[in-house]
């Protein structure tokens, strides 16, 4: 968190003071404004010069090559033996070389070459800088000029010869010093007055209902920038601390209250719950280490990431609170806090929106773009309604809405994480575990064709009913899926299984039946466990039967008991009870769709009668006491399996022969 406190004033250019009169509660220097200080630097910038300094060494040395050179040169002439013409020669290239340096001779560079007019610099000689301009001094081009028109006076003279000599030593005594027009150019800034005046304690600063304009905005913001720092006290510090705490813990507060009324599932599982703070804390955390590094836009940062991690464990309505709850608190920290919280709350609701069911990649890129149109939108409302003109739009903001909204992509890795830290399961997952060509269920297919059927028709049942009153239609499928696939360990055991018209029970005691009739649940929780099937699925295995019995078996080896004491444990499911919505309407389809198999009659009153009494039965032994499912639920849940029972065992016309 910030460790200064903030101006708890909103105030916008062509708006009015909305606040009471403003009295200068201590003197504060009115600070220019960034486009006052950068037309200012431009104009001293322009006015700095360019600085040269001028080597006064670099003439001796080029007359002492040029003789070096004239001496091996001129016996290599045809003029070799003539001491008058060599004397001539010598003495004219020594006067060329010393007229051009007595004026110098510069290396043009950029700076120069760029003024507009008289092209002037400073020259520093000893200490000492002498303005010139380009005039007054040789470059190369014009210092072979005056050589050439020297050469051309004189007569009898070789002039290729001396150019050649020329050429080969000629060099720059006067040359470009970055280093000290930096310097220059620094001071000249540093001179720049960053104030324009004062206002002084208990003065008038702005009254109620004036109009802000350019000039009264920069006051305001003279006085804003100035009680910001003046802020830093311990008393101070301890009251901003206070303050932090009771935001943050309001935000805090929300969200509990939320889950506890709604959500309490949510609320006590330590896994879910501390998954929701974690990601507050964390985008607040981020938000907090990009004003230490100096980020160039808050709106970098991905703040949409938390509403779609959320939603990608748990629902859009805990997707929303949580992003809200984060905004509020970040809200604190940010400058312009209610463009902030407008911008980021607008970009998360529609967010949540474009993944209410995340179940594919390519769902991902719409919201990228969804997130960046309702970011764009939400702030060009804001400028045009708080500020009245379309040139204070600030361009470079949509490349950080832009960035923003890319990096939500890394959700989907982040998804994967959060999945293998917490345990957790998203939709994606569930998905590719839905897969009929995954190893487990590819098993069953093979092995018990009849229960891999059973499975699907339950599947289609779970999805609706779940659907219908408010449960995760997925889910129940991919619980549907693999609530039975203990079954293929024994597949003839299990009647649906059985084809050859041969029934190995035949073969065993009742209670031996029943031990491996019962035993497919445990079976089912070792083969989802070695396949690293997810808790939450191996769940539908366990609760499917929930502390039902094996009723025909157990009917069986009453019968043939009589009167004797017998242990009926070995006959009941070991449970758990159900503890959702979705197993219990996994275990409710699971027993209706197996018994509708068995009707002889398949009509609307059969059907009716056959849910009726099965799911009552369940409801009379308490199998969904543990689930938050009340009887309106049971009672659209029994309209649902009725209607698509009849639909699944509809009689097709008979064809003629």
């Amino acid at each position: 968190m910030p460790r200064e406190q903030g101006f708890r004033f909103e105030y916008f250019v062509n708006k009015p003071w909305m606040h009471s009169d403003m009295i200068a509660p201590f003197d504060f220097a009115i600070s220019k404004s960034e486009q006052l200080l950068l037309s200012e630097k431009n104009r001293a910038l322009g006015e700095i010069k360019p600085y040269f300094t001028l080597n006064t060494r670099t003439e001796a040395r080029v007359h002492k090559k040029a003789d070096s050179l004239f001496l091996a040169n001129w016996q290599k002439s045809i003029y070799g033996s003539n001491a008058s013409l060599k004397t001539k020669h010598q003495q004219l290239l020594n006067r060329i070389i010393h007229d051009i340096y007595k004026k110098g001779l510069i290396r043009i560079n950029d700076v120069v070459e760029q003024q507009q007019g008289d092209q002037r610099f400073y020259v520093v000689k000893n200490k000492l800088a002498e303005e010139k301009s380009l005039n007054e001094v040789f470059t190369l081009k014009s210092a072979f000029i005056y050589a050439e028109t020297i050469l051309q006076s004189e007569k009898k003279t070789d002039r290729t010869f001396v150019n050649e000599i020329l050429e080969s030593v000629l060099e720059n005594n006067i040359m470009y010093d970055p280093v000290l027009t930096q310097k220059i150019r620094e001071e000249a800034l540093q001179k720049i007055s960053l104030s324009k005046g004062m206002k002084f304690k208990g003065e008038l600063v702005i009254s109620r209902g004036d109009m802000i304009d350019e000039e009264k905005f920069q006051l305001i913001e003279s006085l804003r920038k100035e009680y910001t720092s003046q802020s830093g006290g311990s008393e101070n510090r301890y009251y901003l601390l206070l303050g932090q705490a009771l935001i943050t813990s309001m935000g805090i507060l929300m969200i509990i209250l939320f889950l506890y009324y709604f959500r309490i599932e949510i609320l006590i599982d330590n896994a879910k719950f501390s998954f929701i703070l974690m990601m507050i804390f964390l985008i607040t955390a981020l938000t907090g280490l990009s004003f230490r590094v100096n980020l160039l836009s808050v709106y970098i940062i991905p703040f949409c990431i938390v509403p779609v991690l959320v939603r990608a464990f748990l629902d859009t309505r805990t997707a929303l609170f949580t992003h809200l709850a984060s905004v509020l608190i970040i809200g604190q920290m940010v400058p312009n806090p209610f463009e902030f919280t407008f911008v980021q709350l607008t970009g998360g609701i529609f967010t949540i929106f474009s993944i209410i069911n995340l179940r594919n990649r390519s769902q991902l890129f719409l919201s990228v773009l969804i997130i960046f149109l309702a970011y764009s939108i939400a702030y060009i409302g804001l400028i045009f309604t708080l500020e009245g003109k379309f040139t204070n739009l600030d361009i470079s903001i949509f490349e950080s809405f832009a960035i923003s909204s890319g990096l939500t992509l890394f959700a989907y890795p982040l998804i994967f994480v959060f999945e293998k830290l917490f345990g957790f399961v998203s939709d994606v997952s569930l998905l590719e575990l839905s897969n009929i060509s995954s190893p487990l269920l590819r098993e069953l297919a093979l092995k018990a064709p009849g229960t891999f059927q059973h499975s699907l028709q339950v599947a289609n049942l779970a999805e609706e009913a779940s659907h219908k009153i408010g449960g995760s239609p997925l889910l129940a499928r991919v619980g549907a899926l693999y609530h039975d696939i203990g079954k293929s360990s024994t597949p003839m055991y299990f009647i649906e299984n059985q084809i050859s018209g041969v029934n190995p029970h035949n073969e065993l005691s009742y209670t031996e039946s029943a031990a491996i009739i019962v035993g497919h649940v445990h079976t089912g929780i070792e083969k989802a466990k070695e396949n690293n099937i997810p808790d939450i699925l191996i769940d539908f295995i366990r609760t499917h039967h929930g502390t039902t019995t094996a009723e025909f078996f157990l009917k069986m080896e009453k019968e043939n008991r009589g009167d004797e004491q017998m242990d009926e444990s070995v006959f009941r499911y070991p449970g758990p009870l159900p503890y959702s919505i979705e197993t219990s309407v996994v275990m409710m389809a699971d027993a209706v769709e197996a018994a509708s198999r068995s009707l002889k009659k398949v009509d609307a009153r059969s059907i009716d009668n056959l849910v009726e009494s099965i799911i009552n039965h369940q409801v009379e032994q308490n199998q969904f006491s543990n689930a938050p499912i009340t009887f309106k639920h049971v009672s659209e849940i029994k309209k649902i399996f009725k209607r698509r029972l009849l639909s699944m065992n509809h009689l097709r016309i008979e064809y003629p022969k």
